[in-house]
C-alpha cells in the first residue's frame, strides 16, 4: 500500500472484548483464602474477577475478542494484514498465540506475532502496530492484549491470588491519510520504557530455560505501588508534550486496572478529576494485558467514550515495563 511521502495515521475503527463465562467473587475465594471482601475491596476496589474453563486457553479468548472487533468494523478476517497479540501467558512456549488465532480466524494471508510486555502489553503492542502502518507496510491491524492469569497464580497467596482476572479485548486499526496532527483520529502519540533494574519486584518464578516449570507470580505490591504512579503520571506527561496537548485536554483516561488506589493517585497527581478514569478493576480484576481494550470496550459500549474524545491509555507491568498511547476516539 505504500505512497512515497504520504503520512499515515493508525485510526482505531473498532473494539471487542471476551470475558471467560465463570465469575470468582471475593466472598467464594474468602472460602478458599484468608481474606474477605471487606479487605480486598479496601486495598484493590476489586470485587470480582473472570476465570478461564478448563480447556479454555488464551488463544480461545484472544480469538473471540477479535472476531467481535472485526463484526463491529465490518471487514472480514481476510483483511487483516497484521495480527499482534499482547500476553504473558501464551498457550504453549511456541508458536505464538498470534499465529493461532490467524488460524481460528481462518485467515491465510498477513502475518502474526505476539508481543510480551505484561500489563504494558497492549500499548507496547499498539506502538508497534502503529509504526508499521506509520511505513506504509500494512493497512488493517488487529491489535489484541489477552490473558489468562488466572493459570500463573498461587493460589495459597492471598497477596496476589485476590488480584488476577482473565479476558481479552482487541481493537481494529486501519491507516487513513493524516491531516492535522491534533484533531486526526486515531493514534496522536505514543511513548514506552522499560527498566530491568526492578526484576524482582514482579515477576514469575518459573520458565523455560530456568526451571523448565510454567512458575507462580511473585510481587512486592507496596513498592510496585510506588513505582506505577510516579511512573505512570511521568509517561502521560511526555506523550502530552509530545503531542502539544495538556492533561485538561483529556476526554477519558483508559488505564491498566491493577488496583484502584493506583488509578486514583495518578489521576490526582496529574491534577485530574477521577470521574474521567474509566474504571473496570472491580469488575475485571487485574487482567494484565487485556485490562485496557476491556476497560476501552466497556466505555465505548455504554456511551461515555464519544468519536472526537481524547483518550489516554497507559500501563505499567513487570519487567517493569510502561507505556501511554493518545488516542483521538
Amino acid at each position: 500500500m505504500s505512497e512515497l511521502h504520504v503520512r499515515w495515521r493508525s485510526q482505531v475503527i473498532a473494539v471487542g472484548s471476551y470475558l471467560p463465562e465463570k465469575i470468582l467473587t471475593n466472598a467464594a475465594l474468602a472460602a478458599t483464602v484468608e481474606t474477605t471482601d471487606e479487605w480486598i475491596v479496601e486495598r484493590t476496589g476489586i470485587r470480582q474477577r473472570h476465570i478461564a474453563a478448563d480447556g479454555e486457553m488464551t488463544s480461545d479468548l484472544a480469538t473471540e475478542a477479535a472476531k467481535q472487533a472485526l463484526s463491529h468494523a465490518g471487514i472480514p478476517a481476510e483483511a487483516i494484514d497484521m495480527i499482534v497479540v499482547a500476553t504473558a501467558t501464551p498457550d504453549e512456549t511456541f508458536p505464538s498465540v498470534a499465529t493461532k488465532v490467524q488460524h481460528k480466524l481462518g485467515m491465510t494471508r498477513g502475518f502474526a506475532f505476539d508481543v510480551q510486555a505484561v500489563c504494558s502489553g497492549f500499548v507496547y503492542a499498539l506502538a508497534v502496530a502503529d509504526n508499521f502502518i506509520k511505513a506504509g507496510q500494512v493497512t488493517n491491524v488487529l491489535v489484541i492484549g489477552a490473558e489468562t492469569f488466572s493459570r500463573l497464580l498461587d493460589w495459597t497467596d492471598r497477596g496476589t491470588c485476590v488480584l488476577f482476572g482473565d479476558g481479552a479485548g482487541a481493537v481494529v486499526l486501519r491507516a487513513e491519510k493524516a491531516q492535522n496532527s491534533k484533531t486526526d483520529r486515531g493514534i496522536l502519540a505514543t511513548r514506552l520504557h522499560s527498566d530491568g533494574r526492578h526484576h524482582d519486584l514482579l515477576y514469575v518464578d518459573g520458565g523455560p530455560s530456568s526451571t523448565r516449570t510454567v512458575g507462580h507470580l511473585r510481587m512486592k505490591g507496596r513498592e510496585v505501588f510506588r513505582h506505577a504512579v510516579t511512573n505512570l503520571t511521568a509517561v502521560v506527561g511526555d506523550t502530552l508534550a509530545d503531542s502539544g496537548f495538556m492533561p485538561a485536554d483529556i476526554d477519558w483516561i483508559v488505564p491498566h486496572q491493577a488496583n484502584r488506589r493506583i488509578l486514583e493517585a495518578t489521576a490526582t497527581k496529574l491534577g485530574m478529576n477521577v470521574d474521567r478514569v474509566i474504571v473496570t478493576v472491580d469488575r475485571h480484576a487485574n487482567t494484565s494485558a487485556a485490562s485496557v481494550p476491556l476497560a476501552l470496550n466497556v466505555a465505548v459500549n455504554d456511551g461515555r467514550i464519544k468519536p472526537g474524545d481524547l483518550l489516554m491509555f497507559e500501563a505499567m507491568g513487570g519487567g517493569f515495563t510502561w507505556g501511554a498511547a493518545l488516542v483521538r476516539w
